[in-house]
């Protein structure tokens, strides 16, 4: 079996630095408003009975005037499942429950219910196997179709560059995963989906990690443009109350179908930091 102790440490790297380049853009968008909003960085340290070094993260929130609540985070632990949770995690098992995970999460819901709320992630796991998942996914209260097809087209670009299959698949990942069935309506635009890119050998780690880099660079390159793009649009009472109702969507689909906070709350993660998704004002009608 191979070591991928190695290429943790270099995953965790890019998604560090990922998250430096990101927050570094985000500040200087509230720049660009007059407003002198930062990022405020927060370390935590994950817990497991018997384990020395179960590791940890960084959780960075921002509250500015383009951003009203933002969050970036950083994680890398590793440890083991508990015997039931391991069932589900591909490659895990009752016999087999250690895993390691690094990755980048960020969910960005705006001031503006014209600016669109936005999610991205991206991650690399180990168990008795590895591999690479992730994607964004764009969530706009007030849809505009030359930002979906931006948004789109970036990323399409990314995945092709890759595999040209890429793209359809991991569209259509999305389109099913970000999909609230109590509601019968999709959380917003799409974007892509993707999840056990598996790492069988040194060569195949290395054209997945270029992938999910890609991804990542695909996101900071086109989302500062569609916030720029909306962010000094004036709104209405009408559409700032359209915007608090769709984040309520949005919270029922991250508290009862997101796998990611199922995840955190099941491997001991940082509780502030796995809730960081749910908006900081939402309306239920």
């Amino acid at each position: 079996m191979t070591d991928w102790t190695p290429y943790t440490a270099r995953a965790k790297t890019w998604f560090e630095e990922l998250r430096d380049r990101i927050c570094a853009e985000f500040e200087s968008i509230e720049a660009e408003m007059g407003s002198a909003a930062k990022f405020e960085y927060t370390s935590w340290n994950r817990e497991e009975e018997g384990n020395a070094n179960p590791g940890g993260g960084t959780r960075g929130v921002m509250k500015g005037q383009v951003f009203e609540k933002v969050g970036v985070n950083v994680s890398t632990v590793h440890g083991q499942f508990a015997p039931e949770f391991a069932k589900t995690i591909h490659g895990a098992g009752a016999d087999s429950p250690g895993f390691t995970a690094t990755g980048i999460s960020l969910v960005a819901h705006m001031a503006n219910p014209h600016v669109p709320a936005v999610h991205m992630n991206t991650r690399f796991l180990t168990t008795s196997k590895a591999w690479f998942g992730g994607g964004g996914d764009l969530n706009p209260p007030l849809p505009y179709a030359e930002d979906t097809e931006e948004f789109h087209a970036a990323f399409k670009a990314a995945c092709d560059a890759h595999d040209e299959g890429y793209y359809p698949r991991f569209k259509a990942w999305a389109d099913d995963y970000f999909y609230i069935p109590h509601r019968q309506v999709h959380r917003g635009v799409g974007g892509i989906f993707y999840d056990h890119l598996e790492c069988t050998d040194e060569a195949q780690w290395e054209a997945n990690f270029a992938f999910t880099q890609d991804v990542g660079r695909a996101f900071l390159d086109v989302f500062p443009r569609l916030v720029r793009r909306r962010m000094r649009m004036a709104f209405s009472e009408a559409e700032k109350r359209q915007q608090l109702e769709w984040r309520g969507r949005y919270a029922e689909f991250n508290l009862v179908y997101d796998r990611g906070t199922l995840f955190g709350l099941k491997t001991g993660g940082n509780i502030d930091a796995i809730l960081m998704s749910l908006p900081p004002e939402a309306v239920w009608s």
